[in-house]
C-alpha cells in the first residue's frame, strides 16, 4: 500500500515556506521593486495570501517596502549572504568595490550552483549617473550571460559532464577559452552588455568576476585587463 501525501499543518507549513522562498527569488530577479499584485501574480496566489507571506518576510527583514509600497529585498539578506562562501566573500568585496568604481560599472562575483549562476557579491558605483541593479542571490541559467560563459570555459570536459550533463562545450565557452574572457549582449537583460573572466579557487565552486553596463568601452582591452587583475587579486587575498 502506497503512502498517502502529507496533509495538515506540516504540509501547509511546507507550502508556505516554499512560497516564501519563491517570493525572495522573484524579488531578486525583478529589475524594479514589485507591487503586491505583481508578487501575487508571480506566485500564482490570491493577493491576501501574498500579503500574509509578505508580512512574515517583512517582520524578519528579508524584504522591505519603499514609500510607494513597492517591495524589494531587505537588509537581512545582505547579512545572510556573508555566510555563503565567507572566505571568498571577504576576499572579493574590496576588490569588486574597487573594480566597480574604477570602471564606473556594476561589478559582481558569481558562482556556479548546479546549472545556474548565482551572484555572491555585487557593487553599484555611486560616482556615475546610472548603473544596473544586480542583487546578491539573483540567478540565471549558466548558458546565458558572460559570467556563465566564463565559468563554463574554466571547466574541464569531465567537470562539465559531471556538473552540466555533457562534456561538449558551448560556442560561447570555446570563445572564452580562446580569448581569456567572455562577452554577452542582450542575453540576460535586454539592452545590457556583460563582460566576465573565470576565477577558480581550491575549495570553492567555479566562479567569475564580471561587469555589466549599457555599453562597454571599445576596445575592450582595458576593461578585460581590469577584470583579470581583479580576479588575480581575489585569488591572492583568498590564500
Amino acid at each position: 500500500m502506497e503512502n498517502s501525501p502529507a496533509k495538515g499543518p506540516a504540509a501547509a507549513g511546507s507550502q508556505t515556506l516554499s512560497r516564501g522562498l519563491q517570493a525572495l527569488e522573484l524579488l531578486a530577479e525583478a529589475e524594479t521593486p514589485l507591487t503586491i499584485n505583481e508578487l501575487a501574480e508571480g506566485l500564482g496566489i490570491h493577493r491576501s495570501n501574498a500579503y500574509r507571506i509578505l508580512r512574515t518576510l517583512e517582520q524578519r527583514r528579508f524584504v522591505a517596502r519603499d514609500d510607494a509600497g513597492r517591495i524589494r529585498l531587505g537588509p537581512k539578506l545582505t547579512v545572510l549572504s556573508h555566510g555563503v562562501a565567507p572566505a571568498l566573500h571577504t576576499a572579493a568585496m574590496p576588490v569588486v568595490t574597487e573594480l566597480a568604481y574604477e570602471l564606473g560599472m556594476t561589478a559582481f562575483l558569481t558562482l556556479l550552483d548546479a546549472d545556474e549562476v548565482v551572484t555572491l557579491v555585487t557593487v553599484e558605483p555611486s560616482n556615475v549617473a546610472a548603473t544596473i541593479s544586480r542583487n546578491p542571490g539573483v540567478r540565471h541559467p549558466v548558458h546565458l550571460g558572460a559570467p556563465g560563459h566564463a565559468i563554463e570555459s574554466s571547466l574541464t570536459a569531465a567537470e562539465r559532464e559531471a556538473r552540466l550533463g555533457s562534456p561538449v562545450f558551448s560556442e560561447a565557452a570555446e570563445r572564452a577559452k580562446r580569448d581569456g574572457y567572455a562577452a554577452s549582449n542582450d542575453e540576460v537583460i535586454d539592452g545590457v552588455t556583460g563582460l566576465a573572466v573565470p576565477l577558480r579557487l581550491v575549495g570553492e565552486p567555479p566562479a567569475a568576476v564580471a561587469i555589466v553596463h549599457f555599453r562597454m568601452p571599445e576596445p575592450l582591452d582595458a576593461a578585460v585587463a581590469a577584470l583579470q587583475n581583479a580576479a588575480a587579486r581575489i585569488a591572492q587575498s583568498y590564500r
